[in-house]
């Protein structure tokens, strides 16, 4: 199974990541949410098991 983490600029310009690992649905749920809540640049990014990703 592949993992994904997202990473996104949030409205006051600071980059952010995920905390957290998602499936490729749940992934792409929060993605939509992130862009609702108008955040930038949200873009999902395959990592492995126990892996997060750099804001």
């Amino acid at each position: 199974m592949q993992n994904f983490a997202l990473t996104w600029t949030d409205i006051t310009g600071k980059a952010r990541a995920s905390s957290v690992a998602y499936d490729k649905g749940s992934a792409n749920s929060r993605k939509a949410e992130l862009e609702a809540a108008r955040n930038t640049d949200v873009t999902i990014v395959p990592i492995r098991p126990g892996e997060l990703p750099q804001p």
